[in-house]
């Protein structure tokens, strides 16, 4: 399950865990113009963790989920 809100200056994806026991902690992603943040709460010290992604990152990882195992080097966008 998932929830999508638009915010002012982001669009935030909150993930939530449906599988099996034990649950993971929900994901919140915040979409923003230049970047996208993933943070989950860290069952073991109960502190929020934060990962910060460029968009050109965030374009990587969506190609790598759809390839073979291997070393790849996406094309700029010539502007």
């Amino acid at each position: 399950m998932f929830t999508i809100e638009h915010e002012f200056d982001a669009t935030i994806i909150t993930l939530v865990d449906e599988g099996e026991l034990p649950l993971k902690e929900d994901v919140i992603v915040s979409a923003f113009d230049e970047c996208v943040t993933l943070q989950q709460v860290d069952p073991r010290t109960d502190q929020v963790r934060t990962i910060t992604l460029s968009m050109d990152q965030v374009r990587d990882l969506a190609a790598a989920l759809d390839l073979p195992e291997g070393a790849y080097q996406l094309a700029q966008d010539v502007d």
